[in-house]
């Protein structure tokens, strides 16, 4: 072996001037990463990381796919606790961990999230959830040597047993449900049900107690599906008792009783969504955001120094004055902080504003680079906030009044995006043409890919393998796949496509057209227009609840934002 901790011949592959060989040697790198030796294994994961840089786009594009095949994984990457019965001590929620022998090597976990706690317990991760609030929005992170991955965590305490009622009556006696899923089953408060779905409730608890909490049913949108303790993710809820702490080799906590957790429908979103409503807000809308319970959006005013705070149920507006012009606006992802970037015409006032949801005051303004733009939360819940006029990413760590690190990007970067599957960022830089890619675990611009003239939004699926770009001067857009790079388009939309984003589910995406007020709606996977939408007057921004039931478009000269109806 070599002082790299690699085999000679494999370093001499990968510093070959021949294309295939390198590629060769990437396959042999992929191989040493997954294998039993830690430290061989880690000197192949540095190696990787390096040559996806490299000058040949498909050297660049294996390698990447080779750091993705021997990255810990956490499957299903969502717990979704749905609505949970208030009162509800606590509930868990198993998921597998994968990956080679070294993503277990000293693995850590960090969660955020009110009254969720997790420990690894061997290959599985065990998350809990003691219910404080009325909606949980979190995340559970697992570190190691092998990089990092995380479970988005859901879940809301409200008495819904109308609408599981209706589920269970709309299953009629042919015993099959609407499509949906079960996080944690239970028979809602008695009452007089036909035979069919008696039964299917009866049936399906049956399964989930037979194997305490190792057993779990899934309704997908295929197929039911069963899976067992040794194949995970199991869900359960249990009694209040305080868990044990446990260590990466212990033993797993006793099981216990069942609760009553009723069921959560999936939302699946429409190829020809509707507008249901508009609602005023201030002057000039521009960025727009849901927070993480779907109840609230935040509007950037840009003329009127206001964010608009917008109840969705109620559609009551009230407004938080900023000391300057509001342009785009992110949420923290536990929804208690807000992030507002704010600049004048003359680019002076440049900075952030951050505000607490709790009681809408402005905790803190920080200073920032010239031009902040569409500013963004990533995975593990630092603030990127792209600077316009200075060709780069500052990225703050929360609490922060300086940045945490800076990228360096080409001219000038218009938004930023996040694929946590494969620990990358995405930054749309309007005057290069260009999509950039950064490597969110050391903060490192990896490579920069053309894309359709003047790209000023930038989306990533929810799977985190597809890229989407709006090209503003083009009256295009353009579908890129994360791994490879490989470009679907240019797609022909509306005249300046300003803004994109995917639906919850991935199956469709939206681009906002600011020159004939509308949204296009594409398949997300092909790119083909399924629908448009007219909306107002200049459409800016638009942004997706979480649910994936709805989405909202800010209409910069109607001073409306349009309420789209995007899932059902």
């Amino acid at each position: 072996m070599s002082e790299h901790g690699l085999p000679p011949q494999v370093l001499t592959e990968i510093d070959s001037p021949v294309r295939e060989t390198r590629l060769t040697g990437v396959e042999e790198l992929a191989r040493l990463a997954y294998g039993a030796d830690l430290a061989t294994a880690a000197a192949a994961r540095a190696v990787l990381t390096r040559l996806t840089g490299d000058d040949s786009r498909s050297v660049a594009a294996a390698a990447a796919a080779a750091l993705e095949r021997t990255s810990l994984r956490l499957e299903p990457d969502r717990v979704d606790f749905g609505q949970v019965a208030s009162g509800t001590p606590r509930l868990l929620a198993d998921v597998l961990v994968t990956g080679p022998p070294l993503a277990f090597a000293s693995a850590s976990v960090a969660v955020s999230g009110p009254g969720l706690r997790a420990v690894l317990i061997g290959r599985r991760l065990r998350i809990e959830w003691q219910p404080r609030t009325s909606w949980l929005d979190g995340a559970v992170t697992v570190r190691g040597h092998a990089g990092w991955a995380e479970v988005r965590v859901t879940g809301q305490v409200e008495a819904a047993t109308t609408e599981v009622e209706a589920l269970l009556e709309s299953a009629g006696d042919s015993g099959y449900l609407p499509e949906g899923r079960v996080t944690v089953l239970s028979p809602p408060p008695p009452r007089r049900r036909r035979r069919g779905a008696t039964a299917l409730v009866a049936g399906l608890t049956a399964l989930f107690v037979l194997g305490g909490v190792g057993v779990a049913v899934a309704l997908t949108r295929d197929r039911p599906v069963l899976r067992s303790e040794a194949a995970l993710p199991s869900v359960a809820a249990t009694a209040p008792a305080e868990p044990t702490p446990a260590s990466t080799t212990g033993a797993a906590p006793a099981p216990a009783a069942v609760a009553r957790v009723p069921l959560a429908a999936r939302v699946v979103s429409v190829a020809k969504p509707a507008v249901t409503g508009t609602i005023r807000v201030g002057d000039e809308p521009e960025g727009v955001a849901v927070a993480p319970d779907g109840r609230t959006i935040y509007v950037a005013n840009q003329n009127s120094r206001v964010l608009s705070v917008v109840d969705t149920r109620t559609r009551r507006v009230s407004s938080i004055w900023l000391r300057n012009t509001p342009r785009f606006v992110t949420i923290s992802r536990d929804g208690e902080l807000v992030y507002v970037s704010m600049y004048e015409k003359d680019k002076s006032g440049s900075g952030m504003a951050v505000v607490r949801a709790a009681d809408r005051k402005v905790v803190r303004y920080v200073a920032t680079g010239q031009q902040p733009y569409a500013l963004a939360v990533g995975p593990d819940g630092r603030v990127w906030v792209p600077i316009h006029s200075q060709r780069k990413v500052e990225v703050y760590a929360p609490g922060q009044k300086s940045p945490d690190a800076q990228v360096t990007v080409p001219p000038n970067p218009h938004a930023v995006a996040f694929s946590a599957q494969l620990h990358r960022a995405f930054t749309a830089n309007h005057e290069s043409n260009a999509l950039s890619i950064i490597d969110t675990q050391n903060d490192r611009l990896l490579a920069s890919v053309p894309v359709s003239k003047s790209p000023h939004s930038v989306a990533v699926a929810p799977d985190g393998r597809t890229v989407l770009v709006a090209g503003y001067e083009a009256d295009t857009a353009d579908l890129i796949d994360a791994v490879t790079m490989r470009r679907i388009g240019p797609l022909r939309v509306g005249d300046m496509p300003q803004s994109v984003a995917f639906a919850a589910d991935g199956a469709h995406a939206y681009v906002v057209n600011e020159g004939d007020d509308t949204v296009s709606v594409l398949d997300g996977r092909t790119g083909k227009v399924t629908a448009t939408v007219a909306v107002g007057g200049s459409p800016r921004t638009i942004a997706v609840a979480p649910d994936g039931r709805w989405a909202y478009v800010s209409n910069g000269d109607d001073d409306t934002v349009s309420v789209l109806r995007v899932g059902e």
